[in-house]
């Protein structure tokens, strides 16, 4: 006897392209995956930015990056989306020759070493879809219609110094949630990437997360993890990871020779001691252990005079950035003059001026 079952549940399912699967989806950020299954789910449907935003739990410009990305790579078309009606308006009121009326008195500023952009140059510019892009997105992270000054400082990053759309849109992004949205630190933040050369939102991702981690493992050794760093406190750390590539084992012994020699927390003092590591050219905790050797044969031959300094075991390190010897005579950084300078006088007196 011949039976014939028919299934009453219909397979509602949605097809994803091997073709992608084989030769995007490897390369492609794990967010921008999730924004195109969501348009496949939903192809043929009139869908918007803000409605894809809120379906997956992300930002406009997180949406309106990863289109730009998929756009770019030919995987979707123009219509795949609805694009927000206020995008152009807003490049073309803000940005082009025809500033608005609040701007008309506005004076261009130009920054030292930055090329300076005419509004007829940005109005060209702002032909450029993915330079459109860029400022609408900017401009609603910042919750603001761009000045000229604005316009000339997004123009000069992507046009003067080339630097990818998405970088951009992500350093705007970083900036604003640090509560940061003055145009200058902006611009300040975006040419610190570039020197770095920083290409990509992943290499911004990770040296963020590396900055943070290191900030943290200070705090925290201070005693003041109980809260963020402050402004001058996040200044100081910029510095010695940032700029003089520190490494986190080497500034953590700075700031245990703080505590040693302060009994407190002290970013000034700690400054210091990286500064005379760096001038001495200390890159490793080998090099420091040699510092302290030579400290502690000038003491031995009387080179401090019996002075006890107040900076105690924290002390060494500034004597030697002025380039002392040590037991074998040889000088490990001759390339510095020779200083007869009390280092841990002259920082203790710096830090009674601070107080």
């Amino acid at each position: 006897m011949a039976v014939n079952f028919k299934s009453n549940f219909k397979i509602n399912g949605t097809i994803i392209s091997n073709q992608f699967i084989d030769d995007f989806m490897a390369s492609a950020n794990g967010e921008y995956i999730k924004e195109y299954l969501f348009l496949i789910r939903h192809e043929g449907e009139e869908v918007t930015v803000s409605g894809i935003a809120d379906a997956l739990n992300h930002t406009e410009a997180d949406v309106m990056r990863a289109l730009s990305y998929w756009k770019k790579a030919g995987v979707l078309d123009e219509e795949a989306v609805t694009k927000p009606q206020v995008s152009s308006a807003v490049s073309e009121t803000a940005c082009s020759g025809r500033p608005a009326a609040e701007e008309k008195k506005e004076k261009p500023v130009e920054s030292a070493g930055r090329k300076s952009y005419t509004p007829d140059q940005i109005s060209g510019l702002a032909g450029d879809e993915d330079f459109s892009q860029l400022l609408y997105i900017a401009q609603k992270y910042m919750n603001k219609v761009f000045t000229q000054r604005e316009c000339e400082v997004f123009a000069y990053l992507y046009d003067g110094l080339h630097m990818p759309t998405e970088l951009l849109e992500y350093v705007v992004e970083y900036c604003v949630q640090g509560g940061h949205t003055s145009i200058r630190y902006i611009e300040t933040v975006a040419i610190n990437w570039h020197e770095k050369g920083i290409k990509t939102v992943d290499d911004a991702k990770n040296n963020a997360l590396t900055f943070s981690k290191d900030t943290f493992a200070v705090m925290r050794a201070f005693g003041l993890s109980d809260r963020n760093p402050g402004d001058s406190e996040r200044e100081y750390m910029d510095k010695w990871f940032r700029t003089y590539g520190f490494t986190k084992e080497l500034v953590m012994e700075a700031c245990s020779r703080t505590l040693t020699a302060t009994h407190s927390p002290s970013f000034p003092y700690t400054d210091k001691i990286i500064e005379g590591w760096k001038k001495a050219g200390a890159r490793t905790m080998e090099d420091i252990r040699r510092l302290d050797e030579q400290h502690a044969d000038r003491k031995k031959a009387g080179g401090d005079k019996g002075q006890k300094t107040a900076a105690g075991t924290g002390g060494g390190e500034y004597k030697q950035a002025a380039g002392t010897k040590g037991r074998s005579g040889q000088n490990q950084f001759q390339n510095f003059p020779q200083r007869e300078i009390d280092y841990d006088a002259l920082i203790l007196g710096q830090l009674t001026e601070l107080k």
